[in-house]
């Protein structure tokens, strides 16, 4: 891969090697109208280093702070609160059931006097959501688990983004994206307080204010760095859904296919992995099957 020339342009016509930087790193394809998207974010990443673009593109090769800056300029943060509502739905009715069928062989274990298996079985619902953004989608599945008063689960949220992770972490957002909420989830946020120095209508201070998600989520869900181009996990513990909506679209239909491989791996027999509607159509794994559901696109692991 040559360096670019300082002198000449950076335009649309000779943008390639960035492009093919970007799908070397984390496998996005960007498609051509996101081009100008990649020529502003390359352009403001080097303005905000203090770099020419040629400098920018030899920083980027070994300095992997100045690397993930790009990244996080280029990628395109898109989620919102319970982006496709029957998904999450589909997810809290496998945990309802998960918990039902630990409470009776708990009790099937108190009938037989089996006090001893009872420390061996471990009820925690684990979801990892993958390309999690800035945390809509692990918030949603949390708040809707909460509703239910399911309490044994935890969340994982994974993006290549750190940015949108350090947001994710916070759980503060706009009062606008908080409307697209369940009013049974509604208990789950609080107002952020403004300060007393900000004087505002009480129309703007509901509309413009920030909505904090409720500590006691907090204890349910952690974030964390994973490209999920890669071959690494992000945890060593097997997963019972695998949520990754809108994800695959990005990526080549070989790496697609590599990615659901991986992804089944990490799944636990039983366990279910979600895709948005329309993904992953021409995925024939042996060890999935896919779930007759007219709304959900969800595959669940049959064998090892």
């Amino acid at each position: 891969m040559r360096a670019l020339n300082s002198s000449v342009p950076l335009t649309v016509a000779n943008a390639s090697h960035w492009r093919q930087f970007i799908e070397k790193e984390v496998g996005f394809v960007l498609p051509d109208e996101q081009l100008q998207w990649l020529l502003n974010a390359v352009n403001n990443t080097a303005n905000n280093q203090g770099l020419s673009v040629k400098k920018l593109w030899a920083a980027v090769q070994t300095d992997r702070e100045i690397r993930q800056n790009l990244l996080d300029m280029v990628l395109i943060p898109e989620s919102r609160f319970f982006r496709h509502l029957p998904s999450i739905q589909f997810v809290t009715e496998l945990a309802m059931l998960a918990n039902q069928q630990h409470v009776q062989l708990l009790s099937h274990n108190d009938h037989n006097n089996d006090k001893d298996n009872d420390k061996e079985i471990d009820a925690t619902f684990r979801i990892w959501s993958v390309g999690c953004s800035a945390g809509q989608e692990v918030w949603s599945l949390a708040m809707n688990l909460a509703a239910q008063q399911l309490d044994k689960y935890l969340i994982l949220g994974t993006d290549v983004r750190q940015q949108a992770l350090v947001r994710a972490r916070v759980g503060q957002y706009e009062y606008r994206q908080c409307q697209l909420m369940p009013a049974s989830c509604q208990q789950f946020l609080q107002p952020v307080v403004m300060s007393d120095d900000i004087v505002t209508s009480s129309s703007q201070m509901v509309t413009e204010s920030l909505w904090q998600v409720n500590d006691e989520l907090r204890k349910h869900v952690n974030f964390t760095w994973h490209n999920i181009f890669t071959k690494a996990m992000p945890t060593a513990h097997l997963q019972q859904v695998i949520m990754c909506q809108n994800v695959l679209i990005y990526f080549r239909q070989f790496d697609q296919r590599d990615i659901l491989t991986r992804l089944a791996t990490q799944c636990a027999l039983g366990g279910h992995i979600i895709l948005a509607p329309g993904e992953g159509l021409g995925w024939r794994p042996h060890n999935m099957r896919r779930i007759k559901h007219p709304q959900v696109n969800a595959w669940q692991k049959i064998s090892i």
